[in-house]
């Protein structure tokens, strides 16, 4: 019998420790190894403009079909924008409050200042006067803007549109099978950049990243055991019937690290616990990319930790104009593999930071991050199972687990309920 391939998580593990002990080891020859992490980085950075562009164009293009279900569209929008929006600014607060990159050691030859920002408004400079030419620089914000407005014209085109909505919608298959491609080298990227870093830092480098951990594991338990349980309590949703419903989901979310496994089990729960069946099949799967609160609260934590590792302090404005990208960035690229370096990367390059420095920022995440992948993403279930309860109760639906199915949840039409009885 042939033996199973070990998953890109476990992989991944076992690059991180082969490259701590290579560093400890061979510090000296470990550092030339710096180069894997380089070129899996440079190609991490590549996937950028190309995936914001598709991803943002067919997500707005496809608006037109989301207005059919009316308010259920809405609802879901709405919610998922509260619910990501609050996680962002819970993840950048913890982080500003708790300064886990305060003090990191960081390559001290990779330059720590941003790039110079042009003098002329920020209002002015996010319009591009080329898309090619802020696609080329890795102008996030720029590349956001024309997408947006893009996509809005997509759309008023109505059938005019289509085949460019289908050509966007290939490019964007295509970028995501692009990116699947690129992260089966992530564990050559984790290996060369733990053995550079053990080899210059030695095996207390890892010490560095204990505050980062923490302040993402206190962030996710806030949502978890905080957050979700009051919006629970506010919209009258049965706490224990909720928390019973969603046990397996969780588990199968956080042991496979992936929301979209935990997805048939979540529904179906959902559903037994009274969510009908049309809200909990238009809002899980949707919330998939529109609402990972998990993943948006460590992007939060991730890039303000990179910032003050590598000790650059933004004005309250930049700040600003952070949290947009990111939030915008987060909605265009979601369901990617590891979509949540690709944001980090994108806020970062969006405030003027140099590419040598985004670059070696997320070689700096890519070995913790399987640590935080998986609490992330059974977070990220929680909340969409969370999102179709809410909006169910804005419905009217009375839930509850002890009714056994959706038939006392809401009517069913006289000729529907002809063909049950016959």
């Amino acid at each position: 019998m042939t033996p199973r391939k070990p998953g890109l998580t476990l992989q991944i593990f076992i690059a991180l420790a082969a490259g701590a002990i290579v560093g400890a080891i061979w510090p000296a020859h470990a550092q030339s190894l710096q180069v894997l992490a380089t070129i899996f980085i440079r190609l991490v950075l590549v996937i950028i403009a190309p995936l914001i562009f598709s991803c943002l164009v067919v997500g707005i293009g496809s608006q037109s079909r989301m207005r059919e279900l009316g308010s259920l569209a809405l609802q879901a929008a709405g919610f998922f924008v509260v619910l990501t929006a609050g996680a962002l600014a819970l993840g950048m607060g913890l982080a500003l409050m708790f300064r886990p990159g305060q003090g990191f050691a960081v390559n001290p030859a990779v330059p720590a200042e941003p790039v110079a920002q042009a003098a002329e408004s920020f209002w002015v400079r996010i319009f591009p006067q080329s898309i090619a030419d802020a696609m080329a620089r890795g102008d996030v914000l720029q590349i956001v803007v024309f997408s947006v407005i893009f996509g809005v014209a997509v759309t008023l085109a109505g059938k005019a549109g289509h085949p460019v909505l289908r050509l966007c919608e290939a490019l964007a298959q295509v970028m995501y099978k692009f990116t699947g491609v690129i992260m089966l080298a992530a564990p050559v990227g984790v290996f060369g950049a733990t053995a550079a870093l053990v080899g210059r830092q030695g095996m207390s480098a890892g010490l560095g990243f204990l505050s980062l951990i923490g302040a993402v594991y206190l962030g996710l338990a806030l949502l978890l055991f905080v957050v979700f349980p009051m919006l629970l309590v506010i919209f009258r949703i049965p706490l224990r019937a909720f928390f019973q419903a969603i046990k397996e989901p969780f588990v199968l979310a956080l042991a496979t690290a992936s929301a979209s496994a935990a997805l048939p089990r979540a529904m179906e729960n959902m559903e037994k616990m009274g969510v009908p069946r049309p809200t909990a099949a238009f809002v899980m799967p949707t919330g998939l990319s529109l609402n990972p609160a998990g993943t948006t609260l460590f992007v939060g934590v991730a890039t303000i930790f990179l910032l003050q590792a590598y000790g650059m302090p933004l004005a309250d404005s930049a700040m600003m104009s952070l949290f947009g990208t990111l939030f915008v960035t987060s909605k265009g690229i979601a369901g990617v593999p590891r979509f949540g370096l690709v944001v980090t990367a994108a806020g970062l390059s969006s405030v003027g930071v140099s590419s040598d420095v985004v670059g070696a920022g997320i070689g700096l995440l890519l070995g913790i991050d399987p640590l935080l992948d998986m609490p992330r993403t059974a977070v990220n279930t929680t909340g969409n199972c969370l999102a179709a309860a809410v909006i169910a109760r804005w419905q009217g639906t009375q839930l509850d687990s002890s009714t056994g199915g959706l038939s006392m949840q809401y009517p069913i039409a006289d000729d529907e309920a002809g063909r049950d009885q016959s």
